[in-house]
């Protein structure tokens, strides 16, 4: 297992986290069972968004008194008022529920403010008490850290602005990044994943994961799989379907994402999951499957790592994502992504300028000049 740091928060988890959604409903041993199973591969981080009292407490049972070994993602304003999944800002509601879930677990490690999408979700919660309930919870040490859960990233950027969470879950995948910002995944999920409005990656997500990372914002992430849409023969939006290792590697190659929370109802799910770390690196590219498109791309670096191998070792995907991250402020470079830069054992002012990089990349990016403009500004 590989660990990332998550933002600020000074938590180091698992690069795969366990989505703790397909476990609703089943029985115990079965819980329990993909539980341990996640445990003993070494992930550390679940995600439980499910208000049902039932599926939480069978976690925390197969859990025991491996509690502290793992950090949980719990929502605030989850409920089932309505006997299904239900986004809610009522505060009796909403503590009734997250206080059940206190109840259960002891605490929770990552609070996260439930399904902030729209302007009317940015209000709902930082316009009310919302917001004043889940600051005290910090206080109180129920939450060590607070989060908050967005599909959209106008809105992600806008509660990131307030200087309230520390981090984000958020859903990430190749077809989500080329969706424009104004329009609502929900609205495309169940049909074509908004194929014919696709125009290269949007601005805007891409610009949402440079500003966390400027901001020290870590990301988890969900819907990697579109829903399953992008593995699928049939439904995928590109010309072929991406495999699961595929998916997890465009996540986990974003800025400042540190896991992908992928779902499991099985031992043998789980352990399938993480054999993503032992496979070869072009098992694991999906820079050729988005290519499919590739004029939308021409130009834009996807942190693929298709330039690989640079022949004095720059890691060439690496200096484009702090690069691309610097351009927000030029001229006030965040003192935290410079210096992630200058940990890099080698960086741009080594380039040779040999182009080989170029020969290889799939989009046609200006690598050299790219290494030339990282030298210039982040230049001791």
């Amino acid at each position: 297992m590989i660990y990332n740091e998550l933002g600020k928060t000074g938590k180091r988890v698992s690069a795969i986290g366990l989505g703790c959604e397909h476990l609703d409903g089943k029985p115990y041993e079965q819980v329990k069972e993909v539980i341990d199973a996640a445990v003993e591969n070494g992930i550390n981080l679940f995600d439980v968004f499910m208000p049902g009292r039932e599926v939480r407490e069978n976690i925390a049972k197969a859990l025991g008194s491996r509690r502290d070994q793992v950090m949980i993602q719990g929502h605030i304003g989850s409920t089932d008022i309505h006997e299904q999944y239900d986004v809610s800002r009522d505060l009796p509601s909403v503590k009734k529920y997250f206080e059940e879930m206190l109840g259960i677990f002891g605490y929770i490690d990552f609070g996260m403010m439930f399904f902030i999408d729209t302007e009317k979700d940015y209000k709902d919660v930082f316009e009310t008490d919302f917001v004043d309930y889940v600051l005290r919870l910090k206080e109180q040490g129920d939450i060590r850290h607070i989060g908050f859960s967005s599909h959209n990233p106008i809105t992600a950027a806008k509660v990131i602005s307030t200087g309230v969470p520390d981090m984000m879950m958020f859903s990430i995948n190749p077809a989500f990044d080329m969706l424009p910002s104004e329009e609502y995944i929900f609205d495309h999920i169940e049909t074509d994943m908004g194929v014919k409005l696709y125009r290269g990656l949007d601005p805007k997500r891409a610009e949402l994961y440079r500003i966390c990372s400027a901001n020290q914002v870590g990301i988890t992430v969900m819907k990697s799989l579109g829903g399953g849409k992008l593995i699928s023969e049939e439904h995928s939006p590109f010309a072929k379907p991406l495999t699961v290792p595929q998916c997890i590697h465009y996540a986990l190659s974003r800025p400042s994402v540190a896991s992908v929370m992928v779902g499991a109802q099985t031992r043998e799910e789980v352990q399938s999951a993480v054999g993503y770390f032992d496979m070869d690196e072009a098992d694991k590219d999906y820079s050729q499957v988005i290519a499919t498109m590739k004029n939308d791309f021409q130009g834009n670096c996807v942190y693929c790592g298709h330039c690989h191998p640079c022949p004095v070792e720059i890691d060439i995907a690496a200096v484009n994502k702090y690069l691309d991250i610097a351009r927000l402020t030029p001229n006030q470079v965040p003192p935290s992504v410079r210096s992630h830069y200058h940990s890099l054992l080698h960086r741009g002012d080594e380039c040779i300028g040999c182009r080989s990089c170029e020969e290889r990349c799939p989009f046609g990016v200006s690598v050299v000049e790219n290494m030339k403009e990282a030298d210039r500004l982040f230049g001791e």
